[in-house]
């Protein structure tokens, strides 16, 4: 072959390969949002929800982030010193975790930003410790099965136990009544207390001691918290645990979209309940099992 006319057939050969390698490369570049970048081989997996976390996010991550607020014993506590959380809702949360075959960790929230964190979805992947299941709450969010029985009662200095034995006795004029701020303790209080004074403190687990010393009358509280007060502090009384105000149930709650999780998160309290876990754990914390 002339050397001008070899020229000519390996330039058009050059010129083919350089459009086939175009054309192959183009294919297989996969579709993505315009400006996204691919992600960096070795990119840890995410540790926090993302806003869609779902059953699978759950179990991809390998941990169910909790949300809690650690200041309502014995359900959810985290000590001050140490940093460590105990509780009869974070048992319960960590039981959950492993019958979905994943870890557990808690995430501290309040009461006054819990709604909020709960719709919000990205903090954590559902909420417990001793939130009440109420209409409001089903209307805005999800919440699981109950697990403990639930209702409103009062705490009290010991030698007032015979002056409060009915709502009517706490809503009196010079009736000093603390509450948390954000919760239905608060709420209710602020509903059926119209003559006493109502006195609002920002931490709930120091009222109690509050109460003790004389700084109030009375704590609106919980038939699930007043137990565990009365029998660390004999200066405190629950007078009427046997009559609470209110009766409902603790359960999880979690934002909408999680249906998958809410099912899986239900199947696990069945099954606690079925096989006695959740008995024992109510065993081990003073709790009402049932009404």
């Amino acid at each position: 072959m002339p050397a001008q006319r070899r020229s000519l057939a390996c330039t058009v050969l050059a010129c083919t390969v350089l459009v086939l390698c175009a054309l192959a490369a183009a294919c297989a570049k996969p579709s993505s949002p315009q400006g996204a970048a691919a992600p960096a081989a070795g990119t840890a997996v995410q540790k926090a929800p993302s806003r869609d976390s779902s059953l699978a996010a759950v179990r991809a991550r390998g941990v169910l982030v909790v949300g809690t607020t650690g200041d309502y014993r014995p359900l959810s506590f985290r000590e001050p010193a140490t940093g460590a959380w105990w509780g009869f809702d974070l048992e319960v949360a960590a039981e959950i975790a492993r019958r979905l075959g994943v870890a557990c960790a808690f995430e501290p929230t309040s009461w006054p930003a819990l709604a909020g964190d709960v719709m919000e979805g990205s903090r954590f992947d559902l909420a417990m410790g001793g939130i009440t299941a109420t209409e409001d709450r089903k209307a805005r969010m999800l919440m699981s099965e109950g697990y403990l029985a639930n209702g409103k009662t009062l705490l009290c200095r010991r030698q007032d136990r015979r002056r409060f034995r009915s709502l009517a006795d706490l809503d009196r004029p010079g009736v000093r009544v603390m509450v948390n701020p954000g919760g239905l303790n608060e709420q209710f209080a602020r509903r059926h207390l119209q003559a006493a004074s109502l006195l609002v403190h920002p931490k709930n687990e120091e009222i109690p001691e509050l109460v003790a010393e004389g700084r109030a009358d009375a704590m609106v509280t919980e038939v699930t918290e007043a137990p565990w007060y009365v029998r660390h502090d004999p200066r405190l009384a629950a007078p009427l645990l046997d009559r609470p105000f209110t009766r409902g149930e603790i359960a999880c709650l979690l934002p909408r979209g999680r249906e998958e999780l809410l099912g899986e998160v239900n199947k696990a309290i069945q099954a606690m309940k079925a096989d006695g876990t959740l008995r024992r754990l109510h065993g081990k914390y003073g709790l009402a099992y049932a009404w």
